[in-house]
C-alpha cells in the first residue's frame, strides 16, 4: 500500500482566547438513576493545573453552607483544554441506595467518597466548585428556601419546580459552548436554561470531553508553526511527529482526554518518532509543545 504524507489542520493555544478562560468550571451535571451522578470539570486554559486546594461541595436541598452536603478535596491535574471527571464512588448497594454502575465509574478520573459526598446530589443541591475557598463556580443556588423542599430547578418562573419543566432532576446537563467561565456570585433566580443544554437521563457519551468558545480554531488565528503527523493511521506501531521549530514535549491523549504517554524534547529536536505498539486499536490526540510556547494538536488513528 502506497504510504501517504497527512498534513492536518491544527490548533494554536496561547494568546489568544475568549474573553476570560482563566479558571475551572464546571462543565457536565448527571443526575441519573439511583447513585450513577458525576459531575465533570474543565480546564480552559492552556496550561496543566494541579487539583491541589480545589474541592466540590453540595449544598444539601438548596442549604447555605454545605456541611450537610460533603466535600470532595480533588487530587491529580487537568491538561490544558480538557476534563476531569467525579463519579459517585458507591460500590456495594445498601438499601435504597444503590452502588454505581461500574460502566459510570469506569469514565472517572477520581471516585468520590462516602454519603454524604458531593455526587449523592439530587435535583435541589447545589454544587460548587471552590480553589482554596474561594467560590470558583456554582451549579445551582445555595440558601434557596424555595427549593428546600422541592424536587428540582426548573425552566420557567419561578424557577423552584413549581411550574415548568424540571431540569435538575433525572437529567444530564452539558454547559453551553459559549460560557467560558464560572458563576461566582449566587444567582437570583438559578435560571438553568441560561448556561445548560439538556440530555436525556442516563446519558454518559459526553463525559471526558467538552466543547468550549474557549478551545479556538484555526480560522481564527495566524498560524506560526507548521508541523505533520504521519502516517496517519499510525503504522508498525510508529508514528513521526515534525515541525518547522524545536519541540518541547509531546503527549499522547486517549478519547476520555487523558494523558497516557508523555515523550520530552527540551527543543532538542524538530522531528521525532513515537511508537503506537503498546496502544490499543482506536482514536487519539497528539499533543505538542513548542519551544515558543504555543501549543498544537492532531488525532491519530492507530490500528
Amino acid at each position: 500500500m502506497k504510504k501517504t504524507l497527512l498534513y492536518f489542520s491544527f490548533l494554536v493555544f496561547g494568546a489568544t482566547y475568549a474573553q476570560d478562560c482563566s479558571e475551572l468550571f464546571i462543565s457536565e451535571y448527571v443526575e441519573g438513576t439511583g447513585n450513577d451522578k458525576a459531575i465533570e470539570i474543565y480546564n480552559p486554559t492552556g496550561a496543566t493545573i494541579n487539583l491541589s486546594g480545589y474541592t466540590v461541595e453540595r449544598y444539601s436541598n438548596g442549604n447555605s453552607n454545605t456541611t450537610a452536603g460533603g466535600v470532595l478535596n480533588l487530587t491529580g491535574s487537568i491538561a490544558p483544554y480538557s476534563t476531569f471527571v467525579i463519579v459517585n464512588g458507591q460500590t456495594t448497594g445498601t438499601g435504597s441506595s444503590p452502588a454505581a454502575s461500574p460502566a459510570l465509574q469506569a469514565l472517572a478520573d477520581q471516585l468520590d467518597g462516602a454519603y454524604p459526598a458531593p455526587t449523592y446530589m439530587n435535583g435541589n443541591d447545589a454544587i460548587g466548585l471552590f480553589k482554596n475557598g474561594v467560590m470558583i463556580d456554582l451549579f445551582g443556588k445555595s440558601g434557596d428556601a424555595s427549593i428546600a423542599t422541592a424536587q428540582s430547578w426548573s425552566d420557567e418562573f419561578p424557577y423552584d419546580g413549581s411550574v415548568g419543566a424540571w431540569w435538575t432532576k433525572d437529567q444530564t446537563l452539558i454547559r453551553k459552548a459559549n460560557v467560558v467561565k464560572g458563576v461566582t456570585v449566587n444567582p437570583d433566580p438559578f435560571i438553568v436554561t441560561t448556561e445548560w443544554d439538556s440530555l436525556p437521563k442516563d446519558t454518559w457519551t459526553e463525559l471526558g470531553q467538552h466543547t468550549c468558545d474557549c478551545f479556538v480554531g484555526i480560522d481564527e488565528l495566524a498560524s506560526k508553526v507548521s508541523f505533520v503527523v504521519y502516517p496517519n493511521p499510525s503504522q508498525n506501531g510508529k508514528t513521526m511527529v515534525s515541525a518547522s521549530i524545536g519541540i518541547d514535549k509531546i503527549e499522547l491523549l486517549n478519547v476520555l482526554g487523558q494523558v497516557i504517554a508523555t515523550e520530552v524534547k527540551n527543543g532538542s529536536v524538530i522531528s521525532t518518532e513515537i511508537g503506537t505498539a503498546a496502544f490499543e486499536k482506536g482514536m487519539y490526540t497528539v499533543r505538542i509543545y513548542f519551544v515558543n510556547s504555543e501549543i498544537a494538536q492532531s488525532n491519530l488513528v492507530i490500528q
